[in-house]
């Protein structure tokens, strides 16, 4: 079954059972894989249906962040419970533990030996743990195991 086939029978789903801020998200997210569908002028591959949920999925941790700092929790626990129903169309995330021997086989793969081959390294590394991981946690993984 697609993203867009799932979305649409939690949608349904949502309706009938009158769960107005997880039939908001879906619709949302539904939306946003159709925009970018339309921006395409093509049927978006399951790839590209995981780059919009991550960038759907990174907005919401910016703004859970933003709220947070600003101390609008009417608005933190409203965003933290679109984060959930996010997250349940994610893929199942890779531990730390996992990640870094993602990197370290990355690493070897590239012959990288020093920060300076930090960009190499990460172009290797992102396509193999999209949509499984968040980027920072990579990032900062990368840089331990280069320095």
């Amino acid at each position: 079954m697609s993203l867009l086939e799932r979305l649409n029978n939690d949608m349904k789903q949502a309706m009938k059972n009158k769960e107005k801020d997880k039939l908001s998200v879906i619709r949302m997210l539904k939306a946003s894989i159709q925009n970018e569908a339309l921006k395409q002028r093509q049927d978006l591959t399951d790839d590209e249906e995981l780059t919009v949920l991550s960038r759907e999925l990174k907005q919401r941790k910016d703004s859970l962040q933003e709220f947070e700092n600003a101390g609008r929790s009417d608005f933190v626990d409203k965003v933290r419970t679109e984060l959930v129903y996010v997250e349940a169309y994610m893929p199942q995330q890779l531990s730390e533990e996992d990640i870094s021997k993602i990197v370290n086989e990355t690493i070897l793969e590239v012959n990288a030996t020093s920060k300076a081959d930090m960009g190499r390294v990460m172009g290797a590394l992102m396509p193999k743990v999209k949509g499984k991981a968040d980027g920072s946690l990579v990032n900062k993984l990368v840089q331990q195991h280069l320095s």
